[in-house]
């Protein structure tokens, strides 16, 4: 794998590869935002503290979410060193950055829905900055077969992965998903009349339920009843999103997902 920039190009450059990629993904989902929130009329000044909320929040949630490892609170690491040191995760972020945009809003009294500013955004963000994770992390569980990413000892060891057998390119998966989830959004989702906000509730939702399948060959650690800690958190959250999703398809609020043919998209708002 490629911890550096210059590990991957062969050449003396310590850039950290995740952090580069990050960046990255930063500048593209910002840009996405900018270009959406164009389109729907929403780029007053008052949008940048959501903005900055839902940075503040992920960038937070993202270092801190997962901290709970144990149920003893004595056997979990200080919030100082799970700071330092602790592992990122990005069901963390995304629950921080949806926390963060929802107090800043009530901070700055904003009240337009939001949801379909920041769904194309971070789908486009995930699928960069998931070239960082398959260039720089455990692969996955082995395949069986002779597809996959095969590791030499000493790469094995440093991710605590096994060598020598092909593994499941399980940032690949994640990296295709994003891909494709930007362009239901971006060119199909965005023409149809469903409720304001709710294409970010879709997203997520289908985010999670493919989130809990990858996990199966991610390799990560199991806890309980061969279940990750991230399906199990999953667990928790995805039937909320799924009852919000049948209340709305129960209202005929998303029926216009099951109609053939384009639908004009919506004419943008005022900018509040």
């Amino acid at each position: 794998m490629y911890p550096t920039i210059g590990d991957l190009l062969g050449i003396r450059l310590p850039v950290s590869t995740h952090a580069l990629f990050l960046g990255v993904a930063l500048a593209v989902a910002a840009l996405v935002f900018r270009a959406q929130a164009r389109r729907l009329g929403q780029s007053d000044e008052a949008i940048l503290y959501v903005v900055l909320g839902a940075l503040l929040g992920g960038g937070v949630f993202m270092r801190l979410g997962t901290w709970l490892q144990h149920l003893d609170l004595r056997r979990n690491a200080s919030l100082a060193e799970q700071w330092a040191y602790g592992n990122k995760s990005i069901i963390g972020g995304l629950f921080g950055a949806w926390l963060g945009v929802h107090i800043a809003k009530r901070v700055v009294g904003y009240r337009a829905r939001t949801g379909d500013l920041f769904a194309p955004a971070v789908a486009a963000g995930m699928a960069v900055g998931r070239i960082g994770c398959l260039l720089t992390e455990q692969p996955g569980t082995p395949t069986g077969n002779s597809f996959g990413i095969t590791l030499d000892a000493v790469t094995a060891a440093r991710l605590g992965a096994p060598a020598g057998v092909p593994l499941h390119p399980s940032m690949l998966y994640e990296i295709a998903f994003h891909i494709l989830a930007f362009c239901v959004l971006w060119f199909w989702l965005r023409h149809k009349p469903i409720p304001a906000g709710e294409s970010f509730t879709l997203y997520i939702a289908a985010y999670g339920i493919f989130r809990f399948l990858v996990e199966f060959v991610r390799g990560n650690e199991v806890v309980w009843y061969d279940l990750t800690r991230v399906q199990l958190v999953l667990l928790a959250t995805l039937p909320v999103l799924l009852t919000r999703i049948a209340l709305l398809a129960r209202r005929g609020e998303l029926r216009a997902l099951t109609q053939p043919g384009g639908i004009p998209a919506p004419e943008p708002v005022e900018a509040r």
